[in-house]
């Protein structure tokens, strides 16, 4: 598992939807245009665990929770497929951590880029991405 800490003054949901966009634009690479699919989010107080035919979104009251435990500094987890490579990310306090199955150097990768886009004031995140996510505000 590989980490690093945001500095950034951003809010709760641009730190979570630039770590899951560089996320699945980086595995991409490898593993190409398979889905990045949401299985499970687990916060403090809740899991919550796609079903057979959909993977989770992150709208409504999901969405709502999973960024006051973000702003409240305690820990979520998400643990997302993208074709042969299952992801597990981390997010708690300032601090983004990301662990990879199949491909070890994929967390490198990911970690440097956070990293690096973290410093700008606006971070990249495609504009589709918010609403492939679920986000729509």
């Amino acid at each position: 598992m590989k980490s690093v800490e945001i500095k950034a003054d951003m809010d709760s949901k641009r730190k979570l939807l630039m770590g899951l966009f560089w996320t699945n634009r980086k595995a991409a690479r490898t593993e190409g245009c398979a889905p990045f699919l949401i299985q499970k989010i687990e916060t403090k107080s809740t899991t919550y665990i796609a079903n057979e035919t959909q993977c989770l979104k992150l709208s409504g009251d999901l969405l709502e929770n999973v960024l006051m435990n973000i702003k409240d500094f305690k820990l979520v987890e998400f643990f997302i497929n993208l074709g042969e490579e299952d992801i597990k990310i981390s997010i708690q306090e300032d601090v983004f951590s990301v662990s990879t199955t199949k491909t070890k150097e994929l967390e490198d990768e990911i970690i440097a880029k956070i990293e690096r886009e973290a410093k700008k004031k606006y971070p990249s995140i495609c504009f589709k991405f918010p609403r492939r996510m679920g986000v729509y505000d």
